[in-house]
């Protein structure tokens, strides 16, 4: 029996290859999305697919619908798009949560909460495990989402508390791969776009601080075993590749696999910007078998043909 299954954010990045995905396995999919970082090209090869419907929804609105599963994806997640209209990235977050929580209860649907590693803000611990609480500004420029997400979580965890509702929580760490928009403001379209185009490639701060970059296959493939995994395993759970790289790294990769002549440049770190950022995924491993497979420059050479073609 087919599931129907609702993905919030389901135009954006992630929430384009989660719905692919789950088609590919057999259920219903309604993809709600208002378009703002969402982008049609993304879900236009689905669309003939006569198990997918498309929703223009804001979900800090209530939705009326009948569901078994609710992915949350909802939610800007490069700093330009969360920063340009903080007030609505909160309101995202938090409203949006309330609201997919409340369907979730009336349908007694499973829901995840696509949650972040921004949730560890500028961590003192290092890598980061599930149990560490973070080191967060609740006053910079990125708090409209890194407190927005720590609010949703809060939520879903006082829902599954005091309604019963069945959650999933997993923390995304960085992420990258095909139907990411090129003009993101995400270190990894930004260096490779960069590159591509011959211009110097921007480095903020000195380039020694570190991310962990998980292929989009790799982490689509975790946030479903997380959907599925065992009754009252609620997370939160880390998914993302433990192979840490400092931004130099990065940098000096991407020029060599574009083959561009590209110069390094530097510019001032942002506010608030983490200087390091490294998942401690053993629990990923426990509870769901889960580990990356693709490597940073299999997954890169994936995400240069694509840029290729879209700039």
């Amino acid at each position: 029996m087919k599931k129907r299954i609702l993905v919030t954010g389901g135009a954006g990045f992630l929430g384009s290859h989660l719905c692919k995905r789950l088609l590919d396995e057999g259920n219903e999919v309604i993809c709600v999305d208002n378009f703002f970082t969402g982008d049609k090209k993304n879900i236009a090869a689905l669309i003939s697919n006569p198990y997918f419907e498309v929703i223009r929804h804001d979900v800090t609105f209530p939705l009326y619908i009948e569901v078994d599963e609710i992915y949350n994806l909802a939610c800007p997640a490069s700093p330009p798009h969360y920063q340009f209209d903080p007030v609505q990235t909160t309101k995202t977050s938090v409203m949006g949560a309330i609201n997919m929580l409340g369907l979730a209860k009336r349908c007694k649907a499973k829901i995840l909460q696509a949650s972040t590693s921004e949730v560890y803000g500028d961590p003192e611990v290092h890598p980061q495990p599930e149990s560490y609480k973070g080191s967060v500004s609740t006053t910079g420029i990125r708090a409209c989402y890194d407190e927005g997400k720590r609010c949703a979580e809060t939520l879903f965890f006082d829902y599954y508390r005091q309604h019963g509702v069945d959650i999933k929580v997993m923390r995304i760490f960085n992420t990258y791969g095909p139907n990411m928009n090129p003009y993101d403001g995400r270190v990894v379209s930004n260096f490779i776009v960069q590159a591509l185009k011959g211009e110097d490639i921007t480095m903020y701060g000195d380039g020694s601080q570190t991310r962990s970059f998980c292929y989009v296959d790799d982490l689509i493939e975790g946030m479903i075993r997380l959907m599925n995994s065992r009754d009252g395993f609620t997370g939160p759970v880390n998914i993302g590749n433990p192979g840490e790289f400092t931004m130099i790294e990065l940098a000096e990769k991407v020029i060599e696999l574009t083959g561009s002549k590209s110069k390094i440049t530097f510019q001032p770190l942002p506010q608030d910007d983490p200087l390091q950022r490294q998942p401690d995924i053993s629990l990923a491993k426990k509870e769901l078998g889960w580990e990356p497979r693709i490597g940073l420059e299999e997954g890169l050479k994936q995400a240069i043909t694509y840029f290729k073609s879209v700039i």
